[in-house]
């Protein structure tokens, strides 16, 4: 293969918020993944020759996460990193900043990934390190994720935008239903048992996501209020806020073959596109079929999809655009779509969500004998990625 190598791919447990992995560091958490990816790939350290990884919530990671992790796992002082900031899509665009790395000779490998602690994330306090004269001091929560511009919360931009595409409250809650369905059908048929590192926590040792719930009831999600009196999101049909890691090494194809590597997948194309502040709901769609035409697909071609249930209404949205408003190819899209459960159910810490999707696609699809595939996570204000990969 002369393309982009997907070599291994591992992520932890994802956590709830305050839950088992609360009292690691996001830092702490990317090491286990990164240190995980290389030790069941087989790969030295210091054969990476450079890291990127991405957080949502920099205040969480502190500095130059993707520089602590490296000194974490071992790599050689010498070897680079990059720690950015794309809000769910930072580790989706880690693997695509790593891929054009490797397309331009720049590297032979590169391990990239996503972090993020919900839990120990830090309040804000602004204008009181010089002291104030007078006056009340003001606390402020960046978890509560409003729109920049409009400081209108996300769960009500999400709610409205999916109202006027027609995708309504019980489509919502349905899909959502159907996603801790679909998790723990998959968790007990094994499928989680390749990518999940079991976590040392808590005086106990987590081998599974924490916010799945085997017992959940479609009616008691139908009862739920919506969230910040917006029209369809509610705490049922979104997921919480988490902590996890993720992690992909990326080898160019022929170094792999010359160090007798296995290969898990070839990445064909990756897409990063940006819209509207309202846009983030259909964004994915979009940028599926943008990098579907990079790599000279079809949505004939694909076999597996994995959107990011940042809240139910993305993959529904999302589909629905990619159909093009075709209700009949919507419904056979929805088929092959987060086929082993999705974010609602397994949790979306916003930094590792991108690497976790592609995974979950690319294990998916050896499982089921191969094929094409395409993964896509949209981010906040309007922006998304999407990789489509060849098994």
């Amino acid at each position: 293969m002369s393309g982009i190598a997907i070599v291994e791919a591992r992520r932890t447990p994802f956590g709830k918020f305050g839950g088992k992995l609360s009292e690691l560091s996001a830092v702490e958490l990317g090491g286990i993944a990164a240190r995980a990816v290389l030790d069941k790939a087989g790969v030295e350290p210091d054969t990476v020759e450079e890291t990127i990884f991405g957080t949502a919530i920099l205040s969480a990671s502190t500095m130059v996460a993707a520089r602590q992790i490296n000194l974490m796992i071992g790599l050689p002082e010498h070897t680079p990193s990059l720690t950015i900031d794309r809000a769910c899509c930072s580790s989706m665009t880690c693997v695509g900043l790593a891929m054009m790395k490797i397309q331009a000779g720049l590297a032979n490998t590169v391990l990239a990934g996503g972090i993020e602690s919900s839990s120990r994330t830090p309040f804000m306090m602004k204008g009181v390190r010089w002291g104030r004269r007078l006056g009340d001091f003001t606390v402020e929560d960046p978890m509560q994720f409003r729109n920049p511009i409009t400081n209108k919360p996300l769960t009500v931009v999400t709610g409205e935008m999916a109202m006027k595409q027609g995708v309504g409250r019980e489509e919502q809650d349905e899909w959502a239903y159907r996603s801790h369905m679909k998790y723990f059908e998959a968790y007990d048929r094994g499928v989680y048992r390749d990518e999940i590192v079991p976590v040392e926590a808590d005086d106990d040792t987590l081998d599974i996501d924490e916010s799945p719930r085997r017992n959940i009831s479609l009616e008691k999600m139908k009862s739920l209020p919506t969230v910040h009196s917006g029209p369809t999101v509610t705490s049922g049909n979104a997921p919480g806020l988490n902590d996890g890691a993720s992690a992909v090494l990326l080898m160019a194809g022929q170094e792999a073959k010359r160090r007798g590597v296995a290969v898990m997948a070839e990445i064909l194309a990756y897409s990063q596109l940006a819209g509207s502040l309202e846009s983030s709901v259909y964004m994915p769609g979009h940028a599926i079929a943008d990098a579907l035409r990079k790599a000279n697909l079809t949505l004939d071609h694909v076999k597996r999809i994995e959107i990011n249930e940042a809240f139910a209404a993305m993959p529904l949205v999302s589909l629905s655009a990619l159909a093009e408003g075709d209700a009949a190819k919507a419904e056979k899209l929805k088929a092959i779509t987060n086929v082993n459960g999705g974010a609602v159910a397994i949790g979306h810490p916003p930094g590792a969500s991108g690497t976790r999707v592609l995974m979950a696609l690319v294990r998916e699809l050896q499982r089921t004998g191969g094929g094409y595939g395409a993964a896509a996570i949209c981010g906040g204000f309007g922006q998304a990625d999407a990789v489509v990969v060849k098994v």
